[in-house]
Formats: structure tokens, sequence, C-alpha cells
């Protein structure tokens, strides 16, 4: 960083005014992308899927609460886990703060995990958070959406997970699915990210890119600099 080149604020300028074309063709492209993303062909959800939630058991369809939109993080938190996912907690503490705009645009945000609700629920007032989450535990919830994976699975190494074939790292990976609702409650699923597909959704990476260091991670270890954020300090 001490090395880095230093100009006049005309050059600066320049430079900038030359970054920012790149950053508008950026802005269209990624415009076109989510056009092509909500032209999506559907899949109907067939399964009758039971979650525990605090207010007592709920169908995917009742996860909707009214909305016709649903978006699910599929949180890391396995059964035997003592606490929730250190990533997935980053990408959670950005969650409580849209809830309530995106309920204006008719969308439901839910965090789903296997882990038994007495758990999460814990977990959840440790982390001071408000979203709703509820336990898929019982259910192929997980498994159907490809983020769970089951022993024999696990034993092979490999794991289908991003569309594709992954190592085998644990029985639990993030991502987020989208589900909309019909007018006899018919749910559709439109649309799931994984791996890196998710970075776009968590604000605190966005600025990160803002800044000269950038996340400042490494490709072997991207997230070792990264503590629950009541961690810090310990």
């Amino acid at each position: 960083m001490q090395d880095h080149r230093i100009v006049s604020k005309a050059e600066w300028l320049e430079a900038r005014k030359q970054l920012l074309a790149q950053e508008k063709d950026f802005t269209h492209r990624r415009a076109q992308l989510s056009e092509a993303r909500r032209a999506l062909p559907w899949e109907r959800v067939t399964e009758r899927y039971v979650f525990e939630r605090a207010r007592g058991k709920a169908t995917l369809a009742e996860l909707f609460d009214g909305k016709r939109q649903l978006v699910v993080y599929h949180f890391m938190f396995a059964p035997d886990a003592e606490a929730g996912c250190k990533s997935c907690s980053f990408w959670a503490d950005g969650f409580d703060g849209i809830t309530e705009h995106l309920a204006h645009r008719d969308v439901q945000l839910v965090a789903i995990s296997r882990a038994p609700l007495a758990k999460l629920a814990a977990y959840r007032q440790r982390m001071g958070w408000k979203f709703e989450w509820v336990s898929s535990g019982g259910s192929t919830f997980n498994d159907d959406l490809r983020v769970s994976f089951g022993p024999d699975e696990l034993a092979t190494g490999q794991i289908a997970y991003n569309y594709g074939t992954y190592p085998a790292y644990g029985p639990d990976m993030p991502g987020f699915s989208v589900f909309f609702r019909g007018d006899d409650d018919t749910v559709f699923h439109t649309y799931s990210c994984y791996s890196r597909g998710i970075d776009n959704v968590n604000p605190a990476y966005q600025i990160l890119d803002l800044v000269p260091k950038g996340r400042d991670e490494t490709e072997s270890s991207p997230m070792s600099w990264l503590r629950r954020h009541d961690e810090y300090g310990a």
C-alpha cells in the first residue's frame, strides 16, 4: 500500500472517469442479468415441508405470512452445533434493517436451519437479531435445496452443490432460495444461489469493495479474519 501510485488532481479525475465508464457498463449489465433472473422458469414445489417456528408448526406456504414472495437464507447451523456458523452470522447481521422495507415490496425474509428451534432462538437472542428464523429439522427441505448433505454423500469427499461438484467441507452449506406463492397457496421455486453467488447481498462486503485494502482476504482462507460480532473483543 505504501508504494501506491500518487497523481495530481487532474490525473486522478481522468482515471476516475475511466473507471466510472466501467462501473456504468457493469450497472447496465447487472440490470440485464437481474431481468434474466426474473425471466427464469419456475418449478412447482410438491413436497409438503413442515417447519418449527415460535408460533408453532408451519408449512412452506405459511412462511410467506401473507406475502407473495419468500426469500430464504439457508443458515448453516447443524443440529449438533453449539452456535451458528460465523460466516452465516456475518450475512445475517445485515437482515434486520431491511425486513420492513422488503415487507412493503411483498417480500418475506426468513432464515432456515436444521438445528432445533430452541438453539436457534438462543443464538438469535445472543446476536440481538429480530428476523424470522425457523427450523427445518425432520424435513428434507435442506437436502432438496442442496444445502445439507448426508453421511453417504459426505463419505465420497464430493457434494453436489452450486450446480456442480465441490469438495465436501461439512454437512451444511449456505445459500439463498426464492419462492412465489400463487392464489391457491401453490408454491413455486423461482431461484437459488450459493457460494460466491450470495456475496451480492452482504452489505459489509459491498462496502469493503470500495476501500483501498478491499476485503483483504486470501484465496485459500477468504474469511479467516471474520468473527461473530460479539467476539471481536474476546
